[in-house]
């Protein structure tokens, strides 16, 4: 549980730099809030996160490392009294003990999938790295993209590797390479690797939506419907994002806005939610059962982005963009409050007649969830992923 309350201090602090970027007034004012408000959520939140579920998988004291510097690192991003400097030199830390976490691990199987998270990772420090000689983030955003698209992407070819065929881990290898080829080429070109990322996000989208269990899965029930409804919307803002990349390199305020908050609050934090009843109960070994109460977040989640991104920045509303943005900071308290309650509560209790039921429409919803606590190398997937894949493949 200790793991966790940096990345959760973290995450609180990002949202209030989120309103405090809105211009609206929030709990903390602080005057380099908005400065690091998408380095508190991304590696912060998310990067802690992560490799978290990396150190519990490892099950070895040694790699704890990473997710205490990275959590060291969000934490002294909102301490005014230490140098932004500083923070940003432990956060590239923490992002190279990231790196350094996976090769245990990828000595223990050698695999695509596992190769392009380790890759992911190296995307994440390189965009520390660069934060650090700089203090906006256009330049570091696109490896941020990466990190998170290409490590949650790995995770769901591993939970669908029957269906997709033998070779499914090669081409997401080669599309994990076209990602970091369009970050490479964007150091040079800014407008030729944007459009070479957005071609490579909507290739990469367009593959696994076609291979990815969820599309038949978002017809079951409960848990079920729920995780594959909150995948699926995260594919359709990865595509919003792809599509706007084409247009070059998002330099305007409202395109940038699109681009960023379709892949990390649309597709990162709707990935995110789908998997909670799986996340928290494999690293933090609590109980987090699926409550239908969970339905409410995700969908305020893709109304906050339809008003933020479709209606305030598409049509140059900047009332709407305003709206939306504190419609999804109340979407990932909402979430929050939801999964402490469910938690809680305990247990929900199941009819007889059905008892089992619940549990295998969990595990074949969208290939189980998305850390796995047993194998090496999975962080995203549950202790049951290789059931769904089976079942879609017999399907």
């Amino acid at each position: 549980m200790v793991w966790m309350l940096p990345a959760g201090l973290a995450l609180l602090a990002g949202l209030d730099a989120g309103l405090l970027l809105l211009g609206l007034p929030a709990p903390v004012t602080a005057e380099r809030l908005p400065a690091v408000h998408g380095m508190l959520l991304v590696l912060g939140f998310v990067g802690t996160l992560i490799s978290l579920e990396r150190a519990t998988a490892l099950a070895r004291p040694v790699g704890y490392l990473a997710p205490a510097v990275l959590g060291l690192g969000g934490i002294l991003l909102v301490v005014p009294a230490v140098p932004l400097l500083i923070a940003k030199v432990v956060l590239a830390v923490g992002a190279a003990c990231v790196v350094v976490l996976y090769v245990p691990l990828w000595r223990r199987q050698y695999d695509h999938a596992l190769l392009t998270q380790l890759l992911a990772a190296g995307l994440a420090l390189a965009g520390a790295l660069i934060w650090i000689g700089q203090d906006a983030l256009t330049r570091v955003v696109p490896w941020l993209i990466g990190f998170l698209v290409l490590t949650i992407a790995a995770e769901r070819v591993e939970l669908a590797r029957i269906t997709m065929g033998p070779r499914a881990g090669i081409r997401l290898l080669v599309h994990a390479w076209a990602v970091t080829a369009a970050l490479v080429v964007g150091l040079v070109s800014p407008d030729a690797g944007a459009i070479m990322l957005g071609l490579a996000l909507l290739s990469l989208t367009g593959w696994l939506v076609v291979h990815d269990v969820a599309r038949r899965t978002v017809r079951a029930r409960g848990v079920t419907r729920y995780m594959a409804a909150c995948i699926l919307a995260g594919y359709v803002w990865l595509t919003v994002a792809g599509l706007v990349l084409l247009l070059g390199m998002p330099a305007a305020q409202p395109a940038y806005d699109a681009v960023v908050h379709a892949v990390f609050l649309g597709y990162t934090f709707s990935m995110i939610m789908a998997h909670a009843t799986t996340i928290l109960p494999a690293v933090l070994r609590i109980a987090l059962p699926y409550r239908p109460a969970f339905w409410a977040p995700i969908a305020l989640l893709q109304v906050a982005l339809v008003v933020r991104v479709w209606i305030g920045d598409g049509l140059g509303m900047p009332v709407a963009w305003r709206i939306g943005g504190v419609l999804g900071v109340i979407a990932l308290v909402l979430f929050v409050l939801t999964a402490l309650y469910s938690a809680l509560r305990g247990p929900a209790p199941a009819p007889r007649a059905a008892a089992a039921t619940p549990a295998r429409e969990e595990n074949s919803a969208t290939g189980g969830g998305m850390l796995r606590v047993g194998p090496p190398h999975r962080a995203f997937s549950s202790r049951t992923d290789d059931a769904p894949a089976a079942e879609e493949g017999s399907a």
